[in-house]
């Protein structure tokens, strides 16, 4: 027996891509995407990508102290080493060899500015979308590789383990597809859609942390979310577009409702510090002021540095009435990233044999208590790359093959009545934002339970639907569950 694939990999972000790059020619991979290929969070990564290629004027330690004083010293020290010295290669070579088009200074240097948290210039970037341009880039050259089947509409529902592999159920525009795979990479993105306002894309659903834990793969760090201080605070609709770091990196103020800054009230960095301390910050000026109207000034750089530096920023305030040249931007916090998810070693593989994760899904540590600002790409090259390593050399060693027939195809059920993601996103947003309600955490986390229950019991067609109101309730009840963990152990180290 021979499996269809070698590698199935569920994700097309930045993660998923870089991975299938990495594979030699003769490994048959299969890419996933949910929806089409080019939705999904990292392409709707603004700021850049972190990295000390400039050891002049930066250094190794100083990457990895700021990455440290962000995430709260609770980072993994050795994944965050092999971070941000293998990082460097790794965004290099998207340069000299993927084409991505990095912007340059007047002697063809590679352009860096600077973020929060950070001590040094060392955000590699392209314009305000880098993101973007990373992602099409590693499309177009996945793309061509004749050993690689990139699959759009496509929704891994199942992974059944087995002797040699999986068999994986999936959605597609068809109907139900079942195939077999030797091993998988779960490359699936964020949780920002069990939130009522987030950044992250429509695809955020938390569906590859909840296919992990369901196997029976550890699950770590879960109710560690980035809240993002700066998502433009739109009047209408469920995703909010950043207003990346870099804006306050290149010298944006952030004000009151006074119009006044605040932020040294706070914490000496003032805008510059970390996002977590800046979310905060402004929590803490809306209880004081009594209003949550908050906003940023770039307009003293004057119209051509704006519009050059961050024109997808200014043509999307424009569409929402406000041109960044001569307005304030209105800004609030918002849900934007996930450090926790999917328990890895720095192979990228699970406590499940053959099954791997990479990207913002996987819990690496490097993160600590909160992401530093442009790691995450950093993060999702380095990871994605080293699980082809693990698992190449499990290829020379393994025979695959999975022999028994394909699990039963779901047939028939109920719709799926409305209200379980609004019921579950009013539940987080009530009980775990910036700063936390550990009441509603309790009440929210017996009312989550309920909402799985019924989904999971309730003989509901297997829809892309269900499948992600399943997975936004199950990381629902994991993350309260965390909470209520935690605080009960600091409850008895106290006593």
């Amino acid at each position: 027996m021979k499996n269809e694939y070698d590698v199935l990999i569920a994700g097309s972000g930045v993660a998923g891509l870089y991975a299938a790059l990495n594979f030699a020619p003769d490994v048959r991979v299969l890419v996933l995407s949910k929806r089409e290929q080019t939705l999904c969070n990292s392409f709707l990564a603004q700021g850049g990508v972190a990295a000390v290629v400039d050891k002049t004027n930066d250094d190794y330690r100083l990457h990895i102290a700021d990455t440290l004083i962000a995430g709260g010293y609770k980072n993994d020290l050795r994944s965050l080493e092999i971070l941000v010295n293998e990082g460097p290669e790794d965004v290099l070579r998207l340069a000299k060899e993927i084409g991505v088009d990095f912007d340059r200074d007047e002697a063809q240097h590679i352009s860096m500015t600077l973020e929060g948290g950070h001590s040094r210039r060392r955000i590699l970037h392209h314009k305000d979308s880098t993101g973007r341009e990373i992602t099409e880039k590693l499309l177009a050259a996945v793309q061509a590789l004749p050993n690689v089947t990139l699959l759009e509409n496509t929704q891994l529902c199942s992974l059944t383990p087995e002797e040699g592999g999986f068999w994986a159920g999936l959605l597609t525009p068809e109907g139900w597809r079942s195939l077999t795979c030797s091993y998988c990479i779960l490359c699936t993105g964020g949780i920002g859609r069990v939130y009522p306002y987030t950044t992250n894309s429509a695809i955020a659903t938390g569906d590859g942390i909840t296919l992990a834990h369901e196997l029976g793969a550890r699950i770590k760090n879960l109710r560690l979310v980035q809240f993002h201080p700066t998502a433009f605070a739109a009047e209408q609709g469920r995703e909010r577009f950043l207003i990346s770091e870099a804006v306050r990196g290149e010298g944006a103020l952030l004000l009151n409702c006074n119009r006044e800054r605040f932020m040294e009230r706070y914490d000496e960095r003032g805008e510059l510090a970390p996002r977590d301390v800046v979310s905060r910050s402004i929590m803490q000026e809306a209880k004081r002021t009594g209003s949550e109207s908050f906003y940023l000034d770039i307009r003293f750089r004057g119209p051509e540095f704006i519009k050059n530096r961050f024109p997808m920023i200014y043509s999307r305030c424009l569409e929402e009435g406000v041109d960044i040249t001569t307005d304030l931007i209105p800004v609030f916090p918002c849900q934007h990233y996930l450090m926790g998810g999917i328990d890895v070693s720095v192979y990228g593989d699970t406590t499940v044999d053959r099954l791997y994760a990479a990207g913002e899904c996987s819990h690496t540590g490097v993160h600590g208590r909160n992401r530093l600002a442009s790691n995450s790409l950093l993060e999702a090259l380095v990871f994605a790359r080293r699980t082809t390593y693990d698992i190449s050399r499990r290829m020379r060693h393994e025979d695959s093959g999975v022999a028994v027939p394909a699990p039963a195809a779901p047939s028939g059920g109920k719709p799926l009545p409305p209200g379980h993601r609004t019921a579950v996103r009013q539940i987080m947003q009530k009980a775990w934002f910036v700063i936390p309600d550990y009441d509603a955490v309790r009440e929210g986390l017996a009312q989550a339970r309920e909402i799985l229950e019924d989904l999971r019991g309730g003989g509901y067609a297997v829809t892309t639907d269900y499948v992600e109101a399943k997975s936004l309730a199950t990381v629902c009840v994991l993350i309260l569950q965390e909470v209520e963990e935690e605080r009960r152990r600091r409850s008895e180290e106290r006593e």
